[in-house]
């Protein structure tokens, strides 16, 4: 996520929450796209830092477990840096130029001289971002999928270039063996059925018993993975979108919540400001007098009670807003309610952070230890396939 700063509501619906979900599931590394925000922000790189900090909290407040996941700085891991200056001596210009987001945020911020090479460069530093990591699954929304699919382009291109490792199959069948008598006779058999009859259901068997083999090196694993496909060492991980719902969180005006639109609710905010927000919230304009009948799917504040309240509140509020038996000013109080008792357990966790900030920068310096670690290892093998060793 690029620091923006203190975060709102529409944040943790729509992407905190899931990260919160996932980190139970998956080993998640979740980071501060620090450059990414260079890329438009070029000329005012003054916020970063306290932005950084701020969203940090805010990550924290919302339940992201720095015992569940990795939390680390961009910046903080030059391998990154590394693999997308290697990445972009054989990413071809027009892959960049394509990609959709390029031309609809230069449309978008006209006020921004965007025409430069970290900005049309921005697509293969996510990709260095991803693929540093050798991610499996990505999170994204749809918007995002053109990015990961580019990202995959990437990895192919350069497993096709570099991945012709010397010695290949010979180190190959020797890995099979690895395997033990019965699986190796499988894989073979996987193998010759995927690559002769292009039996997709093998390909899958096949990965899947590479997954599942306790004794193989990560090397082995990859170079295994490579001879069933037919091609070379994968050094380079294809990932896939792991797709997420869409927010469905309104700002206090019905539109997208939006600091850019100034209708948003900070996750941290206090209770007596909340209140006040929600209370002054636009209603259906229909309802000019106490007594006008209203429709709640033309008022903000159904959205929000959408979100927040349960079924029996949502009749409640129809019935009385449709027949005008109740008056605006109730129909937002279990809003208030629930928006508060949301965020009631985000500020508790974040006091803590606020109260000893050494905290979070110890979180942060242990996350971008263990991520550069694992930054390291695959800058190892890309060193390595592209005549960069020098060992």
């Amino acid at each position: 996520m690029r620091p923006t700063g203190r975060l709102h509501l529409g944040h943790y619906h729509g992407v905190l929450k899931n990260w919160v979900r996932l980190q139970h599931e998956y080993p998640c590394l979740f980071f501060v796209a620090d450059w990414h925000a260079l890329t438009t922000n070029y000329d005012e790189p003054g916020s970063i830092e306290a932005a950084t900090w701020d969203m940090l909290i805010d990550w924290l407040a919302a339940g992201v477990d720095p015992s569940q996941a990795t939390l680390f700085i961009q910046s903080r891991v030059p391998e990154h840096a590394e693999l997308f200056l290697l990445l972009s001596m054989m990413a071809p210009l027009g892959w960049l130029e394509r990609v959709p987001t390029y031309k609809d945020q230069q449309e978008k911020l006209t006020h921004k001289d965007l025409s430069t090479y970290g900005f049309l460069g921005y697509p293969l530093l996510q990709a260095a971002d991803i693929l540093i990591y050798r991610a499996n699954q990505v999170p994204v929304g749809e918007d995002q999928v053109p990015h990961i699919e580019f990202t995959r382009e990437v990895a192919r291109r350069f497993n096709h270039l570099y991945g012709r490792e010397v010695g290949f199959e010979e180190k190959a069948r020797e890995a099979v063996k690895k395997l033990g008598s019965k699986r190796a006779r499988l894989y073979e058999e996987l193998r010759t059925r995927f690559q002769q009859e292009g039996e997709q259901e093998a390909l899958e068997q096949g990965k899947a018993l590479l997954s599942e083999a306790q004794n193989l090196s990560m090397i082995d694993r990859e170079r295994l993975f490579g001879f069933l496909e037919g091609s070379c060492k994968v050094i380079l991980v294809e990932p896939e979108s792991l797709l997420t719902e869409a927010s469905r969180m309104p700002g206090l005006d019905g539109q997208k919540m939006s600091k850019s639109y100034n209708n948003t609710i900070a996750l941290r905010e206090d209770a007596e400001s909340v209140t006040k927000k929600i209370r002054t919230m636009q209603t259906d304009p229909a309802r000019v007098r106490r007594t006008d009948p209203g429709t709640p799917e033309k008022c903000p504040v159904w959205q929000f009670h959408v979100i927040y309240s349960d079924d029996a509140t949502r009749d409640w509020v129809r019935a009385g807003c449709t027949t005008a038996g109740i008056g605006c000013l109730e129909c937002k109080q279990p809003v208030i309610e629930g928006v508060l008792k949301e965020q009631e357990p985000m500020r508790e966790r974040a006091q803590m952070y606020l109260d000893d900030p050494t905290l979070v920068r110890n979180i942060i310096a242990d996350g971008c230890e263990r991520a550069r670690k694992l930054a390291q290892e695959t800058m190892r093998d890309v060193r390595e396939a592209m005549g960069l060793n020098y060992g």
